[in-house]
Formats: C-alpha cells, sequence, structure tokens
C-alpha cells in the first residue's frame, strides 16, 4: 500500500480519540452510523462518555462488538435530562429507524382478552384481540394465545351456560341453537331462562374471571343449599355439578394466589442464543406463557440483554401491552429504577420491578426459568435438525458455496379465476416469514401456470441488483421441467442464470416423498439425502400454504362483490331497491326488462342496460 493511499485510509477511518475528547459526560442517546449514514446501533448512557469510551478500549471487546466498531463512519448524540429520558427516547428511535444491531422484538400483536359485554340486555362473553375502545365492556386477560382464550371460554360455556353468540345472531333467533341442545347455553334468545337467573349466571362468570373462585364456591354452597331447603332438587344438582367443575379446575392451577397481577421473566441461554420465557398472571391465576428468542448482535453481560430485552418488550411496543403491577426477574438490574419509572410513565400506572421474592412469587419464578430451559432446547433442536437438513440438501447440489438463503414459488387459482403467487423464504434456521411475498397475477390467459410463474419471476427479481442481500443461493420451482426452462428464461433474461434453480414436480403416484427433483437439466435421486427431501418438502409444502392462501382470500373478496355493482348506472340506492323489490340477487337475475322497469327509478333503457349486462347480451 502507498503512502498516500494509507493516508486516505487513515482519514476514512472514524477518529474515536478526537471524538471522545468533545463527548459530554451527561446522560442521552448515542446513533452510531456507517459511511452511507445509516444507522448500526443506537445506545443510551448515564455518561455518554464513558460508555463510547468501552467500545474503543484496546483489549477485551468481544468479535461481535469489534465488527460493529469497524464498520462505525460516525457518532451523533443527543443529551437528555435524566437517564429516564434517555430511555423513552432510545427506544422511540429504535422503533423509527430499525437499526440491524439492536433487537427488534416484532411482538406487536395485541394480545387476545376475553370480552364480557354489560350494556346488552343479556350480556355476552366472547374472544377479543386486544381492548377495543369502541366495545363497552370487561376485558379480561391478556392471554398469552388464542388457543388458551377458547379453552376459558369452552370451560364458562360448561359451567356458567352464558351465550357467546353474536347480536346479530342472537336477536334473529325463532328456536334454540344447537349450543342449547348440549347444555352450554340457556338460550336466552328465546326466554327460556328468566333474566334474574341468566343475570346471576354472568355475574358468577365476571367473578370466576376476576380470580375470585373461593368465594364464588362458598357462594354456590349457600345457594345450594337454599335450593334444597325449598325442595327445588333439580336447581341444586345444577349448583352442586358447577362446584364440582370449579374445583376441578383450582386442582389444575398448579401456581394460584389470592389476588394480584404480574408478568414473570424466566432467563436461558445456551449455544449463543437467549430465550425469555415470560408467564402472565391476571388476579392471581396464571394464565400461561410466551417464548421469545431475540436475536443480540452483540456479546453483551445477560444483565444488558434483559434489560435491552425489557425496554423493548414495554416501552417499544406499549400500544399492544397489558401492564401488570409487577415485574418479577430472575436477575438485578443497574439500570432497574429508570426502567421501573420509564415503564410507569408509558403505561399509567405505578409498576414495581422486583427479582428478590418469596412465596408464591418465587414459585412463579422458577416456573418461568423451567420454561425459558425447555423452550430453548426445543428451539435448538428443530434449528440443528434444520441445519443439518440445509447442509444435505446443498450436498445434494453438489454446491460449493453453503446455502444460507433459498426461496420457492408456487402458483394457486380455481379454474385460472383469482391467480395468486406465492414466494416463501428459508433460510438455514427455516421459514424467514418476514420475507414472504404474494404476487396478484393479471393479464395473462386464465389457467396458464407457466406465464403466471413467468410474471411472478419478473416481479421477485427485476429490481435484485438494487437489494443484493436479498438474493438466493437456490431457487425452487414448484413444477415439472417446462415449469423449469420457462424459469431458466426468465433468470436469463434478468442476468440472473448463476442462480441455480431446482425444479420439484409431483411424482408418478403423486405421493409426498416420491417427488421429481430436476436440477441442470437431470433428474435427482435424493433417497441417500433423506434430510434434503424432508426440507424440499417443507419448503414446497410451506410454499403450496402461502400461495392457496393468498388466493382463497382474494377469490372470497372478489366473490362477495354484487354482480350489480358493476353495471353502469347502478349505484348503492338502485341497487338496494332491485334487491328488495325482487327479493334477492338470484331474483333480479331472473327477472325479464318488463319487470325491471317496475322498481322505482329504472327507467326502460337502464332495464335493458341491466338485463344485458347480468346476461351477457
Amino acid at each position: 500500500m502507498t503512502g498516500s493511499m494509507a493516508q486516505d485510509e487513515e482519514k476514512e477511518r472514524f477518529n474515536h480519540k478526537a471524538f471522545l475528547k468533545q463527548a459530554p459526560k451527561q446522560p442521552g442517546v448515542y446513533d452510531m452510523r456507517d459511511s452511507l449514514g445509516n444507522t448500526l446501533y443506537i445506545g443510551k448512557a448515564k455518561n455518554l462518555k464513558n460508555r463510547l469510551a468501552s467500545y474503543f478500549r484496546p483489549t477485551g471487546l468481544t468479535t461481535k462488538t469489534m465488527a460493529l466498531v469497524s464498520k462505525i463512519y460516525s457518532i451523533e448524540v443527543t443529551i437528555t435530562n435524566s437517564e429516564l429520558e434517555a430511555l423513552l427516547l432510545e427506544q422511540n428511535l429504535i422503533k423509527d429507524r430499525k437499526p440491524p444491531y439492536n433487537i427488534l422484538l416484532r411482538d406487536d400483536k395485541s394480545y387476545p382478552f376475553i370480552y364480557l359485554s354489560v350494556e346488552d340486555e343479556y350480556p355476552r362473553v366472547d374472544y377479543q384481540r386486544g381492548r377495543s375502545k369502541s366495545k363497552k365492556g370487561l376485558f379480561f386477560g391478556p392471554y398469552p394465545s388464542g388457543g388458551a382464550v377458547r379453552e376459558s371460554l369452552s370451560l364458562l360455556q360448561k359451567v356458567f351456560k352464558v351465550r357467546q353468540c353474536e347480536n346479530s345472531y342472537f336477536r334473529n333467533r325463532s328456536r334454540p341453537c344447537l349450543q342449547h341442545q348440549i347444555h352450554r347455553c340457556k338460550a336466552p334468545c328465546v326466554n327460556l331462562v328468566s333474566q334474574e337467573e341468566y343475570l346471576q349466571d354472568v355475574q358468577d362468570t365476571r367473578q370466576f374471571l376476576e380470580g375470585k373462585s373461593q368465594q364464588l364456591i362458598r357462594r354456590l354452597i349457600q345457594r345450594m343449599e337454599k335450593e334444597s331447603e325449598a325442595l327445588r332438587f333439580e336447581q341444586a344438582a345444577d349448583i352442586r355439578d358447577q362446584i364440582s367443575q370449579l374445583r376441578h379446575v383450582q386442582e389444575q392451577q398448579s401456581v394460584t394466589r389470592s389476588t394480584g397481577d404480574a408478568d414473570i421473566v424466566g432467563y436461558s441461554h445456551q449455544m449463543g442464543k437467549t430465550c425469555f420465557a415470560v408467564l402472565f398472571v391476571r388476579n392471581g391465576q396464571l394464565l400461561g406463557h410466551k417464548s421469545y428468542f431475540p436475536n443480540f448482535r452483540l456479546d453483551n453481560q445477560p444483565e444488558d440483554n434483559l434489560s435491552e430485552f425489557l425496554a423493548q418488550f414495554y416501552i417499544k411496543l406499549a400500544n399492544s401491552r397489558n401492564f401488570p403491577s409487577e415485574i418479577i426477574l430472575p436477575m438485578t438490574l443497574e439500570d432497574l429504577q429508570v426502567l421501573e419509572q420509564a415503564i410507569s410513565q408509558v403505561s399509567c400506572k405505578s409498576v414495581k420491578i422486583k427479582n428478590k421474592v418469596r412465596g408464591e412469587r418465587q414459585d412463579w419464578l422458577k416456573l418461568a426459568e423451567k420454561n425459558a430451559v425447555m423452550s430453548l432446547q426445543t428451539e435448538l433442536a428443530g434449528k440443528t435438525h434444520q441445519r443439518k437438513r440445509t447442509e444435505q440438501l446443498g450436498q445434494l447440489l453438489k454446491l460449493k458455496e453453503p446455502l444460507t438463503r433459498f426461496e420457492c414459488f408456487d402458483i394457486s387459482h380455481t379454474m385460472g379465476e383469482a391467480t395468486v403467487a406465492s414466494c416463501v423464504v428459508f433460510n438455514q434456521e427455516g421459514p424467514d416469514k418476514s420475507q414472504y411475498r404474494r404476487f396478484n397475477i393479471s393479464g395473462i390467459e386464465p389457467g396458464d401456470d407457466y406465464a403466471a410463474m413467468k410474471v411472478a419471476l419478473h416481479k421477485r427479481y427485476k429490481n435484485l441488483a438494487e437489494h443484493p442481500e436479498n438474493t438466493p443461493d437456490l431457487i425452487l420451482i414448484d413444477g415439472g421441467k417446462g415449469q423449469l426452462s420457462m424459469a431458466e428464461e426468465v433468470m436469463y433474461e434478468l442476468s440472473l442464470q448463476h442462480i441455480p434453480l431446482l425444479g420439484v414436480a409431483k411424482g408418478v403416484s403423486r405421493k409426498p416423498g416420491l417427488e421429481t427433483l430436476i436440477y441442470q437439466g437431470k433428474e435427482l435421486s435424493a433417497l441417500e439425502k433423506d434430510g434434503a427431501l424432508l426440507l424440499i418438502q417443507h419448503i414446497r409444502d410451506e410454499s403450496h400454504r402461502f400461495a392457496i392462501t393468498g388466493h382463497r382470500q382474494k377469490r372470497n373478496a372478489a366473490r362477495k362483490r354484487s354482480t350489480l355493482e358493476d353495471i353502469p348506472g347502478v349505484g348503492a340506492k338502485r341497487r338496494s331497491s332491485l334487491l328488495k323489490f325482487f327479493g334477492g340477487r338470484h331474483g333480479v337475475l331472473n327477472a325479464p326488462v318488463d319487470e325491471l322497469v317496475k322498481v322505482e327509478g329504472i327507467s326502460q333503457s337502464l332495464a335493458e342496460q341491466i338485463h344485458a349486462h347480468l346476461h351477457g347480451s
């Protein structure tokens, strides 16, 4: 290297010594950027100068941290009044810029709740995703999954028999539905239960959902005794059955507490992977848990990783979170008080963070840690199998470089209607669903799968040069030699012929496991590489599932659209008049012109136009 080139390179490097001399010692946020001005990493610090200096010490840096530092071209700092303000600003910036070296939790879906209406004459319980501001009623949860909600709703049907049907269905019943016949509803829709009795069942349901099972059982015992004294033995037997079922539920609850809301965080780290298992306890009842596997790009201490996870879980994703009164952690944190203040501020309630707990809460913490260990072991086992299968696929195709990204295309339609193409993306750890894409196909002959595949490939790869990081190492085409030949032509047109193509065609028997693999003009046998064949089946099945789901959505949307909506001159008012006059769409279709003109607002010429449009004349 010449002297001038060395000087130029030195100028391009980030001069951390000069930067640190001017760095402030106040709390704030730092934004590390590369040579193109893109954000690499965003962090917060109580003392910016001390924190930033730790990145440039001569020894003790991990490989991942050194990789980050080598890319730094500039650092922007924002001073704040306190560490609390720095934490809140950090999470807002991470949410907005999505830096590659920060963890990015994507669990921004609202958790499911059980909803109990309050304004209805006969209230109902229902599944509700998130807290709906438009619905007036009570929300119980959050539950960790939809399955947990449905399980609870099934129990409520058996025990309390409160209706779970929509109001529109309820108002239009003239006789009891199947739920009444199988003893899961008291049929208030046709007045088979008094309002007083029904509202008592609603009150019992509410008490149960609030975690007051013990008090509820005592009240039910008193009511059972009264019914027995009044010689109403059938009603007493029903209450006895309710008590029995509630006691059975209590026995199944492994961890219970009289009152209290808490999130309990379990931690496990193995083979470079981290798992946080969050247990949700509401009203003293354990509702379940959910596991998270954040991808930490820097090798920090467990305490730092936990702090970063909590900041994103409760602050960055605050809109989708239901906040407890307590958060119980497996270890202490240096910035625990700042986190506590920040979470309390965004939740508008007092939230305490603790790690030294006893009694029932210690049992919760042990349970959370067990779940974290088990979930991580399961995750690692699956990823290990996936890597082995990926290696075997590379060996089968005799690829020189390891497979890190591969994509598969499939076409779905019904007799040429609503054609949709799917592209699913896999890496060494399995499906990368954030990269999945669907393409609506139009402008081709209905049912022409070759043309549909051609359009899909063009849409997917025409701008690949602008995003080289999305270049696949292998493309799988769901089809035989014809499909594969067409795909090769497209890739040649796009100057991407260097990307290997693998055709996956159904075998003669069309049974799974007996597919025909076509690669470089030859049929391959995967019998010796069963892992590779299982991976191909997985990719192909996922591609087919994703395509057919998109196709059904598109087809159903099209079929829900009324044929009357496409007739020129027929707006919402005239369409409504036609449907009311003839009793529905079928009546309009069968109506002659002289009947159509009888509808208010339909002239002779318009009636002829409607008839011609509906009958293709």
